[in-house]
């Protein structure tokens, strides 16, 4: 198929965008992209195109534009229930960690996810996924956490694994046991981080390798705050998943800064998410390193906080900065990367250009896909956005409404009918 007339053709191409590169679109005007099967073969002009692959079938763009699907590198799309209630009590007054404290926050929806039926999940996961889709999401990290224990969390993996082979949507896995301290090991964190790296991570991998004999081994992640897992606890956990194989993420400095983010770098961690609270000091150790900065703007903007993470700062490091969703029941019931840049832009100060590039590129690096997805070049997969607005700078500039006219997965366009 070859896919024609876009206003602008937005390509992306080179890698990950660090520092002050970040937001080199690399723009083809008139642009025209060609796929074979499920990938990207030629982009270029219309005219060359259209002149050098005259009888394959055709895609006008109607001079919109062309750009490629949106990676969503964090979210927890597993779960069951909500926490309204919650939300009413953060109007009320209280804060995450003291609803958290009083036995609300993940541990509740622990508690009804672990009640609900494997159907009901995979049905109310199937939704979100399916709404993320729509809004031009075409790959997504998924985590598990929110069982906390060995049989409830692979359920949750076995449903995301069933899920990406049943959606037009690629998701990556995440295991998120260390996502809160279980019920059943109150005042016990130690016990329950022992568990965690004595036989949990052990055992999962062993399980993994047995069912999934061709999948990569999931990423493991750590809620790394004060009253959670704090920077030994993380430190334990992280190392002895990479001893074992596992690629490593981190949630950090999401509300204190302890750390989280320089030991991101320093065990060479795939992505350091949140980063609300990082120090300047911290700032210099993650900004030159691998790892990705992901920021999350959704959360501080569900949270009703007027601190966001200082893209700015990082940026200056010369660092490489994501943007993602943080789907979740508990401060970011949201999945519209659309969203997510327009806030990245009024509260984290991003040009619309920066946002896009930090969603695309720079979020598929932060799950460790980059060599496939997120640009538009040859040899990627062919998963692309046809926007219903002549100029990209309507991402960020207009909220509230689905930008998105067409979406293409592995070379096909999605029926949302």
């Amino acid at each position: 198929m070859l896919i024609h007339s876009a206003s602008q053709l937005i390509c992306l191409r080179g890698g990950p965008q660090r520092g002050a590169h970040l937001g080199e679109l690399d723009i083809i005007h008139d642009g025209a992209v060609y796929l074979q099967d499920d990938a990207i073969l030629q982009v270029g002009t219309s005219a060359d195109l259209l002149q050098r692959f005259p009888d394959e079938a055709r895609l006008d763009a109607q001079r919109q534009v062309v750009m490629p699907g949106f990676v969503d590198p964090h979210t927890h799309l597993i779960w069951a229930g909500d926490r309204a209630n919650e939300f009413t009590q953060r109007l009320e007054g209280k804060s995450y960690m003291e609803i958290m404290a009083a036995g609300g926050g993940i541990n509740a929806t622990v508690q009804a996810t672990r009640h609900a039926s494997s159907a009901d999940l995979k049905k109310s996961t199937s939704s979100r996924a399916w709404s993320a889709l729509r809004h031009g999401t075409t790959t997504l990290e998924a985590k598990s956490g929110y069982a906390l224990d060995m049989p409830g969390e692979q359920r949750l993996l076995e449903i995301l694994m069933e899920l990406g082979t049943e959606l037009p949507l690629d998701i990556t896995p995440t295991y998120l046991g260390a996502h809160a301290v279980p019920p059943e090991f109150s005042g016990r964190t130690q016990d329950y981080v022992d568990l965690l790296v004595e036989k949990v991570l052990p055992q999962l991998k062993t399980w993994w390798r047995q069912r999934y004999t061709h999948q990569a081994l999931p990423f493991v992640d750590v809620f790394c705050e004060p009253n959670v897992f704090n920077l030994q606890h993380t430190r334990v956990i992280l190392s002895t998943a990479k001893s074992l194989g596992y690629p490593l993420k981190i949630h950090a400095d999401e509300f204190e800064n302890i750390g989280g983010a320089a030991l991101a770098a320093e065990l060479g961690a795939v992505s350091a998410d949140h980063l609300v609270k990082i120090s300047a000091a911290d700032i210099r150790k993650l900004a030159p390193s691998a790892s990705v900065a992901v920021a999350l703007p959704c959360t501080p903007f569900g949270l009703a906080e007027s601190h966001y993470t200082p893209a700015r700062e990082i940026i200056a490091g010369d660092g490489l900065l994501a943007l993602a969703s943080d789907l979740n029941p508990g401060t970011a019931w949201c999945g519209n990367m659309q969203f997510v840049i327009a806030l990245a832009c009024r509260y984290m100060k991003l040009t619309p250009a920066q946002a896009l590039a930090a969603a695309t590129i720079n979020a598929a690096a932060a799950i460790n896909r980059q060599d496939k997805i997120g640009s538009l070049e040859p040899g990627k997969q062919a998963d692309l956005l046809i926007l219903n607005v002549p100029d990209y700078r309507h991402l960020g500039y207009r909220f509230g409404e689905n930008l998105v006219q067409t979406v293409i997965k592995k070379g096909k366009v999605i029926d949302f009918s």
